[in-house]
């Protein structure tokens, strides 16, 4: 008998999460650079998965890769999206994110922004990444950690 891979355990360890909380929701998983995406399609139960400000559905990606972890899959990571949550946030901040670029171009002044968590900083820096003449530099330790966005040397 085979071991199960990383994305068939998460997936079976958030679909039998779901089916606990009375929940019979599909879930779909995909595996991306050895991050396991999990996905739950829009149910009449979104805003219960997510919570407030998505805090439920941090809770819920938390406990998945504990689980993954315990299992043995010490080096895969997991993310969970209900209803493209995620996905419409680092949407909306990639925009934002072109936005504040624009005016770091035409002014040429260095912008600090607000302390972000290491998923939202990664979605700053590929997104600057991508505009020519500006660069990016994380700063600050823990909590209070955050990104500087400049014009490039």
């Amino acid at each position: 008998m085979s071991k199960t891979s990383p994305q068939e355990f998460a997936e079976k360890y958030l679909a039998d999460m779901l089916t606990f909380f009375g929940l019979n929701l599909e879930v779909h998983a995909t595996t991306n650079d050895g991050v396991v995406n999990l996905s739950v399609p829009s149910s009449d139960a979104n805003g219960f998965l997510i919570g407030e400000r998505g805090g439920t559905l941090r809770s819920m990606q938390h406990v998945v890769n504990l689980a993954l972890n315990n299992a043995g899959f010490e080096d895969a990571r997991v993310t969970v999206d209900i209803a493209d949550y995620k996905k419409q946030k680092w949407d909306r901040l990639a925009e934002q994110v072109r936005q504040w670029g624009s005016v770091v171009a035409a002014t040429g002044t260095p912008m600090e922004l607000n302390s972000m968590s290491a998923a939202e900083r990664r979605i700053v820096h590929k997104t600057v990444g991508e505009i020519d003449g500006l660069a990016t530099e994380s700063q600050g330790e823990g909590r209070d950690r955050h990104v500087v966005i400049r014009k490039a040397d």
